[in-house]
């Protein structure tokens, strides 16, 4: 747990995913999902960049248990690896796919849509899934000249780790707002998404402990 954090202009955050299909009565509902959304508006009021990502999914997407005739949250594997599959979601131009209705959307500068390649899912806001393909939010980062970065959205397991990760991958510092999050927690994917972000020099906090 990190002491106070005081905010300057070189901080950013990365709101993740945080759309109707991630929230109760959706198509991938994460528990509690749509309690964050006025805390996450919170936290956009107080920074002066914030980055906004959307799961984007063609029909007929690789990720998705229909498209195979399997089992939702079976494992399969792919060209790039494994793949767990999903329900159908966030289909491009659906309702399931636009953001909360109550999520602050002015103050962001960027949207990062993922996941919209058919073939391949992604996670990662910076990479997908086969580690090798960029979505080009590490550049925007570096040409704008922001250096902290600042997670929260759905699903601190998936999602969330996954970009806080590959941040830190790529050199940013990165600070996990646990509080402005919630998870999966698929076969204990929780536990181990924290201790990994941990081991890997992420600062879990909450957004109490911003200055």
């Amino acid at each position: 747990m990190a002491g106070k954090i005081t905010l300057t202009a070189e901080d950013a955050l990365i709101v993740t995913d945080v759309q109707n299909d991630f929230c109760p009565g959706g198509a991938l509902a994460v528990p509690k999902g749509d309690e964050i959304v006025p805390l996450v508006n919170r936290l956009i009021g107080r920074f002066n960049h914030v980055i906004l990502t959307q799961d984007w999914h063609p029909s007929g997407h690789s990720s998705f248990a229909s498209t195979h005739k399997g089992q939702p949250f079976a494992t399969i594997r792919l060209d790039y690896g494994e793949q767990t599959l999903w329900p159908d979601h966030c289909v491009q131009g659906t309702r399931g796919a636009e953001f909360h209705p109550d999520l602050v959307l002015q103050h962001s500068e960027l949207v990062l849509r993922k996941g919209f390649r058919k073939e391949i899912d992604s996670y990662s806001s910076f990479y997908e899934n086969d580690r090798t393909t960029k979505t080009g939010l590490c550049g925007y980062l570096r040409d704008r000249g922001l250096k902290r970065l600042f997670m929260c959205g759905l699903a601190t397991d998936f999602c969330v780790a996954w970009s806080a990760l590959d941040g830190r991958r790529e050199g940013f510092p990165v600070v996990l707002l646990e509080d402005a999050c919630r998870a999966i927690d698929l076969n204990g994917s929780l536990v181990a998404a924290r201790g990994e972000m941990i081991r890997a020099g992420i600062t879990v906090t909450d957004s109490s402990h911003i200055a």
